[in-house]
């Protein structure tokens, strides 16, 4: 198991007019915001995600070893489905979209209880609120870290913006990137997408191929790719100085 390191990038976050909590439940550790405090519904949440992902990886291993697509399973979870489809649309293993599917299915059963929701999982994102919000672009050692935001309208909502990177984290990734940070409307995807994209990147120069390698990859609403002091964007995203 990988050792825990404090994620000092969420001293960063500020939300104003939400309840903020943590939920940590074994590898799961979520930052969430919501009207009010549901740390015991998100905890629940998480147990009954955690129990479902943990009994199907004991009956079907290939779902957690795969870097490949791994064949459907009608018979799976709803969760499991999701990220057996996604992954497919990304050409990457499932577990690729596993941070981006915790945090969604954990923000839609909160919604349940909750008008505006927003999960961080590791730097994976899942939000809906009732107003424009900016989110900070963390990319290691980069000298644009944290000096670009991606400003996100209410009418996009709900978005998963989730991030891969080569030189942050824990997270498995065969690409050199900084940061890849893809939006989509679902969180699934977009995890699985920056893994996949993130992998093409092995220097400066794959930079500018990445927006037409994106583009194949149905369902996606846009990205940032930040390799050292270099930089590509492209679809549906609005930078922000911070």
């Amino acid at each position: 198991m990988p050792e825990y390191k404090k994620r000092n990038y969420r001293d960063r976050i500020k939300v104003r007019d939400l309840v903020s909590f943590c939920v940590s439940i074994k590898e799961t550790d979520l930052w969430i915001s919501a009207d009010r405090d549901l740390k015991k519904e998100a905890e629940n949440l998480v147990h009954n995600i955690r129990y479902k992902l943990e009994e199907y990886i004991c009956s079907h291993p290939d779902f957690l070893s795969s870097l490949d697509p791994v064949p459907d399973d009608p018979f799976a979870p709803g969760i499991i489905k999701d990220m057996i489809r996604n992954a497919k649309k990304a050409c990457v293993g499932p577990m690729a979209s596993v941070a981006g599917a915790v945090a969604q299915y954990v923000a839609k059963g909160l919604l349940n209880h909750a008008e505006q929701v927003i999960i961080e999982n590791g730097g994976d994102i899942y939000l809906k609120v009732s107003r424009a919000v900016t989110v900070s672009i963390f990319a290691g050692q980069s000298p644009l870290s944290h000096r670009l935001g991606i400003v996100i309208p209410e009418k996009v909502m709900p978005l998963g913006i989730c991030s891969s990177s080569g030189s942050v984290g824990h997270s498995l990734s065969l690409g050199i990137s900084d940061v890849t940070c893809i939006l989509a409307h679902s969180a699934v995807l977009a995890d699985a997408a920056a893994t996949a994209l993130g992998n093409k990147i092995h220097s400066k120069n794959d930079l500018h191929k990445i927006p037409a390698i994106a583009n194949d990859i149905e369902g996606l609403l846009g990205g940032v790719a930040i390799v050292e002091d270099e930089m590509a964007a492209w679809g549906e995203v609005e930078l922000t100085a911070l």
